[in-house]
């Protein structure tokens, strides 16, 4: 296991140090666990790394090439997880042959775990093997026609079926039962992330769910206030701004107005600004506060994740965190405040 503050260390340097990444980016990736790849490649997306700076997950999934600067070492192991994950391609297409009632096997999902189990491995399990456990093989019957009879015939024919496995827990169970490799829980959650980020183009983890889908573009108001969640905001409202009755605190004014969506959703800035908090309190949680100037601030709260500190400066529209439900929370949903002057007043006001 790597050191946890020697990767804190080099993680600091590469988020904020555009040389030192360039510099060091193929020696961490070549030494730390699959994990810590994929958040490299989440801070240099965040901060507009070139594009020659591909990541492992991109070198194996979407064939970029591999920079000539790469250790020899490092770029076998790349070689290696992209021609095992086309072995992956073949056995998951060989058992779509097999499935019925327009059902398939997902390729990116099977990868995906292989990819979460195995890469920086010594040895790598077997692709057919792998894929097998995703899926469960039944035995049916069927009439076909009696070749050459006349009057025309059937007879009854056996034959096997592939049917999609739908229970993660299941699936993880299966690998566990069948490959030499216990998976981790480090490694079920990496698994989720890469599929989301190769699939979607964004990674998220966490309970509750993993958000699928496209990012899309900023949602803004005719004041220039994006919509922290899209466009469909309206649906998504779970507790409005006011009195209510609180399951932690009883009667109290609601601060915010609560916005549900899955573990992981992107979290857009409401407006352009500087971040004075981030920060994690047992109340909100993994929570942010941007300060926009004029004496307007907005706070998200209960995040997953939170993807910029303190002293940032964002612009509207940046992905500044993941949807969850940390701190006092009873279910993924971001907590949205706005405060003019220190007063808090209604985000409906400003939405789009």
């Amino acid at each position: 296991m790597a050191n946890p503050v020697l990767i804190a260390k080099v993680g600091m340097i590469v988020l904020t140090d555009e040389k030192a990444r360039k510099a060091i980016g193929w020696v961490l990736v070549a030494v730390l666990s699959p994990l810590i790849l994929l958040i490299a490649f989440l801070c240099s997306l965040g901060s507009g790394a070139s594009g020659h700076n591909a990541s492992a997950v991109e070198v194996c999934f979407n064939g970029a090439a591999i920079p000539a600067s790469a250790p020899a070492e490092y770029r076998a192991c790349l070689e290696s997880m992209r021609s095992s994950l086309a072995l992956v391609d073949t056995a998951v297409s060989t058992i779509n042959t097999q499935t019925e009632e327009g059902t398939s096997l997902d390729a990116v999902r099977v990868k995906a775990c292989f990819y979460a189990l195995y890469f920086g491995a010594e040895s790598q399990g077997d692709a057919q093997t792998l894929a097998d456990c995703f899926v469960t093989y039944e035995e049916r019957t069927r009439m076909v026609p009696v070749e050459g009879s006349d009057p025309p015939a059937q007879t009854e024919e056996k034959y096997t079926v592939a049917v999609p496995i739908t229970d993660t827990e299941a699936v993880w169970q299966n690998i566990a039962a069948t490959m030499v490799v216990t998976p981790t829980a480090e490694q079920r959650a990496n698994a989720d992330s890469i599929y989301s980020l190769v699939k979607y183009g964004w990674a998220g983890s966490g309970t509750g769910g993993i958000w699928f889908g496209d990012i899309g573009e900023p949602v803004l108001s005719v004041d220039g206030f994006c919509s922290p969640l899209g466009s469909g905001w309206r649906s998504r409202v779970t507790s409005e701004f006011g009195w209510r009755n609180c399951p932690y605190h009883g009667r109290e004014l609601h601060s915010g107005l609560d916005m549900s969506a899955a573990t992981g959703t992107p979290i857009r800035a409401a407006l352009s600004g500087t971040v004075t908090k981030s920060c994690r309190t047992n109340s909100y949680g993994n929570y942010t506060v941007i300060d926009h100037g004029n004496g307007m601030t907005t706070a998200y709260a209960h995040q997953s994740g939170r993807l910029v500190k303190v002293g940032d400066t964002v612009t509207v529209g940046q992905v500044i965190g993941l949807v969850g439900s940390t701190g006092n929370s009873t279910g993924p949903h971001l907590h949205l405040e706005v405060r003019v002057n220190g007063s808090l007043v209604n985000p409906r006001s400003y939405l789009p």
